[in-house]
């Protein structure tokens, strides 16, 4: 049951709090560090191969069958499972798989098994049995956004992130029982693809009236009373209510650049749960869900024929040519419980006429080459294969002296873990100008180190990048991989109503 944070993530994408960078990370400058893709990509990798021990599965089992059986059922015997020897191990595991950086204590995950896991584990567990467990500060620091705008981070101490993911072991299930189908965030066997394959079922059913909506700071301003109250309503256990609300009023610290340390929040913060904490997505979740349960409960998609497609604070409304009223109603219901929908973001659009993004996609009315039918179709948003290139050209800088095998693997990595995400529908044309424009770079980079002047086509052709060097070319790949699929006929996807994800 146990979901493995980061599943689905696009790696072009801040991972809205599951994923915190294992470097440090400048304020400013509009981009992400090259790294942060590989990052991801690797954390990822080790959580999906991370094993639930099958006595912590059972558990989780058992309590999401009540949960689902008994709908109204509050469990009020929790807290006790939290601090669970082999809960608090399989934390650690998720917690080191999930890597990142230290807290405001500096402890990293070297340092805790030099000195030893077990006693760790042990003075942990017994904070919590003895109910003097307090979290410590969350670390601030900000991540740079790509319109040049910052996001603010918030990293527990490993401490603090190892309670916290025994909490989400225990809750998970419970409150999983309660998500409605359209929420495709931080669950288990759901990801970005599922909800864009959604978005695009619907466009292709009828559904081109768009509500593209947009949360103002949506993490930053959950109200904690109502947030508590959703919480509650299905956990009656005094002290795990209680847990949580120590990590929602933990205080924040920044430093400035002279070091100096400044403490905000605490106990008066009302608002926001940090990105950062592991916590933070399931409680996301909870309170999502009250938007997402009013929308079924107002048999809105009965009444308006429209549809919610949510993933984390993203969401869009599709509907029959009812999205003015689709708006103002989910407005009054957003507005009503605590939160706010940006204005100057959130629009209206007719998918047949003007395109929209959602998750990296761009939805819109697309062209088969070489013919004059247009289909409604998903594919990779120019922003974020501009993002790509950026990242290749921060990386691929005039003073990079890399090996160059080190710099084909990193390139590779990049490429590879850009594709897998987007591997949705119509993709060809994305990925015949993603290779140019890396093609491009590379070979500017090559000229440099070898002094070569000119283009560099003679001495550097596309043969030897892609065949000698070992540049990965994603067009040959997918092409290779359609030629291999059982019943593919024809070398484009998106041309039609077969179009799917290329595996």
């Amino acid at each position: 049951m146990t979901s493995t944070p980061g599943e689905g993530l696009d790696p072009g994408r801040e991972s809205e709090g599951l994923i915190v960078p294992a470097k440090p990370v400048k304020a400013g400058g509009g981009k992400e560090p090259w790294f942060w893709v590989l990052a991801k990509k690797e954390r990822i990798r080790r959580l999906g191969n991370l094993q639930t021990p099958d006595k912590i599965r059972n558990l989780q089992r058992k309590l999401y069958l009540k949960a689902k059986n008994e709908p109204k059922y509050r469990f009020y015997v929790l807290y006790d499972k939290v601090y669970r020897e082999d809960i608090l191990a399989h934390a650690y595991d998720m917690a080191k798989a999930n890597g990142g950086a230290a807290g405001v204590d500096g402890l990293t995950f070297e340092i805790i098994e030099r000195k030893g896991v077990e006693r760790f584990l042990a003075e942990l567990r017994e904070e919590l049995r003895n109910e003097t467990y307090r979290p410590q500060p969350v670390r601030r620091v900000y991540i740079p956004k790509p319109n040049g705008g910052q996001r603010p981070l918030g990293i527990p101490t490993i401490r603090d992130r190892v309670a916290q993911a025994a909490a989400v072991v225990v809750l998970e299930p419970i409150f999983e029982a309660d998500f409605t189908d359209n929420a495709y965030a931080y669950r288990p066997k759901r990801s970005a693809h599922d909800a864009i394959r959604r978005v695009h079922e619907l466009l292709k059913e009828g559904y081109t009236d768009v509500v593209d909506a947009d949360l103002s700071k949506y993490f930053d301003t959950i109200p904690h009373a109502e947030l508590m109250t959703s919480v509650a309503r299905r956990v009656s256990d005094g002290k795990m209510l209680a847990l949580i609300k120590l990590w929602l009023k933990a205080p924040v610290e920044e430093r400035d650049e002279q070091g100096h340390r400044r403490l905000t929040g605490g106990s008066t913060n009302k608002l926001g749960t940090p990105q950062g904490g592991v916590a933070s997505p399931l409680l996301a979740n909870i309170y999502m869900r009250r938007f997402l349960e009013a929308w079924e409960q107002w048999r809105l998609p009965e009444r308006l024929q429209s549809y919610v497609v949510n993933y984390a604070d993203d969401f869009v409304i599709l509907c029959r040519h009812t999205a003015q009223e689709a708006k103002q109603t989910a407005e009054k219901i957003i507005t009503g419980i605590g939160l706010q929908l940006n204005q100057e973001k959130t629009r209206v659009v007719n998918a047949k006429q003007e395109p929209f993004d959602f998750l990296g996609y761009t939805f819109g009315m697309c062209y088969c080459n070489g013919a004059k039918r247009r289909y409604l179709g998903a594919k990779p948003s120019k922003k974020r294969i501009q993002r790509l290139y950026a990242k290749t050209r921060e990386y691929l800088h005039r003073g990079n002296t890399e090996p160059i095998e080190d710099v084909v693997g990193t390139l590779n990595s990049m490429l590879d873990g850009w594709a897998q995400y987007f591997s949705y529908d119509t993709i060809s044309r994305a990925y015949h100008s993603v290779d140019y424009r890396v093609r491009i770079r590379f070979r500017w980079w090559l000229c440099r180190r070898h002094k070569v002047r000119g283009a560099g086509t003679r001495q550097f052709p596309d043969e030897r990048l892609y065949g000698e060097l070992g540049l990965l070319c994603l067009a040959k790949r997918l092409a290779a991989r359609r030629s291999k699929a059982k019943g593919e006929t024809s070398p484009r996807a998106g041309c039609g109503k077969t179009a799917r994800p290329v595996r």
